[in-house]
């Protein structure tokens, strides 16, 4: 169930570090572990940033387990690894039900997006009950349709500030969920890859007009997976400006400590 708890060996270098896909900066990291309403326990990390309240919380949900995601999918774990030291933000991940990553496995197994809606609540009330605030749903792929179906509804709406979607397939939200969000009102920030592989620019505009309040940004040369650090980077700025309410330009290099991830 559980691993140890994250350790990287930090090192100061004469020279700004430049910032590459196993780049580590500091953070304040603990593995946790949630509680669902129906029992079952989950793992995952907390990444928050050293010596500072944290200025937004972003609670990820993971691509489908099934396909290969988990808290490791590459843009979270990135996420885990800069933002907390890039942009005071706290990064949380967690594996869903029945998904395994080199942190440990959760209980239960996958239910295709039902019963995960209890995950969705545990980790968003983990957040609460440590005392942070402004907390925003991050969603990618199959997490995207958990954020739709669950976010804008009790116990969850009223928890969180909005949510930011990466690669929403909309397979599993119907049109009754995207209803959900335009009736809570609450700011939802759409990233859409040029070259998706389910849904690309021109169809999820339309199809997420039902919401008012929805921005929809089509990301010119981007595939459904993100691959390559400029759409990393690209993914990682749009996130932090959204729950930032400012424009946000990440570093490519970092003066101070950093370390480097298998």
């Amino acid at each position: 169930m559980t691993s140890a708890e994250p350790a990287y060996q930090f090192s100061d270098s004469p020279e700004p570090t430049r910032i590459r896909p196993g780049t580590v900066l500091p953070a304040i990291r603990r593995n946790i572990e949630l509680t669902t309403a129906d029992g079952k326990t989950l793992v995952g990390e907390f990444a928050a940033p050293e010596g500072k309240t944290p200025a937004a919380t972003l609670v990820t949900l993971h691509p489908l387990p099934t396909a290969g995601g988990f808290m490791d999918s590459h843009v979270y774990r990135k996420a885990s690894f800069r933002l907390p030291a890039m942009a005071d933000i706290a990064v949380l991940r967690f594996n869903t039900r029945g998904t395994c990553s080199p942190r440990g496995c959760s209980d239960g197994e996958f239910d295709g997006g039902g019963l995960e809606r209890h995950d969705l609540e545990a980790a968003v009330h983990w957040a609460v009950n440590e005392g942070l605030t402004n907390v925003w749903l991050v969603g990618w792929s199959f997490g995207t349709e958990l954020c739709l179906k669950y976010g804008a509804r009790e116990p969850v709406a009223e928890l969180i500030e909005g949510a930011v979607l990466l690669s929403p397939p909309l397979h599993r939200a119907v049109d009754a969920d995207l209803d959900s969000w335009a009736a809570a009102e609450l700011p939802l920030h759409v990233l859409v890859p040029e070259h998706d592989d389910y849904l690309q620019p021109p169809e999820a505009a339309e199809r997420f007009a039902r919401i008012p309040q929805a921005k929809v940004v089509g990301v010119d040369g981007a595939k459904h997976l993100w691959v390559g650090e400029k759409f990393v980077s690209r993914v990682l700025e749009e996130i932090a400006g959204v729950v930032l309410s400012r424009p946000v330009t990440l570093p490519t290099e970092w003066d101070g400590p950093a370390a480097s991830a298998d």
